[in-house]
């Protein structure tokens, strides 16, 4: 089985970390449920494992976390849903590309709910709109928003840290930063994109979306 949390308000970072470093723990070693937290943040910007200092554009706009997940800066903020993941990927195949991978699916089928195609692309990480109502890129492509960010720590082969969707944050708070070092490309949100979505119609869809790509375990194994 696997715990699904949902937070009411504006979690703070740093005790968002907390609890799920410790609930991380408790999962390696066999003592706590695989957990799914869903949470808001106040306005804030985190650092990841590969963020580049000249990437932080505004520095004091909003506080900075220091952060072990893997990425470079992104922005949280009122109006995103971040899913925290704590899952025992030592039992789920031992493939961190392939978890990722499996990230990357289950928005793309949160999303899909709404009608909405999600892409991938290569050297861009996230989750991408096409948007032909927009001007091509210099290099003739179809315009491209990012919708949704993935960053992701693991230890003893526990995951934790997970993915944002963009529901109907202040896209401007994203000017701070070059959101994961990008610099070609757009950020958008369900809202943006005209869609009357609320927080809890994306909760519902990721709820619905996730047994299809992430499996209940059947028996635990141990951690290294």
């Amino acid at each position: 089985m696997i715990e699904w949390i949902s937070s009411d308000g504006l979690t703070e970072y740093a005790d968002a970390v907390a609890f799920m470093e410790a609930r991380a723990a408790a999962i390696a070693a066999g003592t706590a449920l695989e957990c799914v937290w869903l949470v808001e943040h106040p306005p804030l910007y985190t650092a990841g494992t590969s963020a580049k200092a000249s990437d932080l554009v505004d520095p004091d706009r909003f506080p900075v976390h220091t952060t072990q997940r893997g990425g470079q800066y992104t922005y949280h903020g009122p109006g995103q849903r971040v899913a925290y993941v704590m899952l025992d990927v030592g039992n789920r195949g031992r493939d961190v590309r392939r978890f990722v991978q499996d990230l990357e699916a289950w928005v793309i089928s949160t999303l899909a709910e709404f009608n909405l195609t999600g892409h991938i692309r290569e050297g861009r990480v996230g989750v991408w709109i096409e948007r032909p109502d927009r001007p091509a890129t210099v290099n003739g492509d179809i315009a491209e928003d990012k919708i949704a960010a993935i960053g992701i720590r693991l230890r003893k082969w526990v995951s934790f840290h997970g993915l944002s969707i963009n529901v109907e944050p202040d896209l401007e708070h994203f000017d701070g930063i070059v959101p994961c070092g990008i610099t070609d490309y757009g950020v958008t949100s369900l809202v943006d994109l005209g869609l009357p979505v609320t927080m809890a119609d994306v909760d519902i869809a990721l709820r619905r979306s996730f047994d299809t790509v992430f499996p209940a375990l059947t028996q635990s194994a141990d951690a290294d």
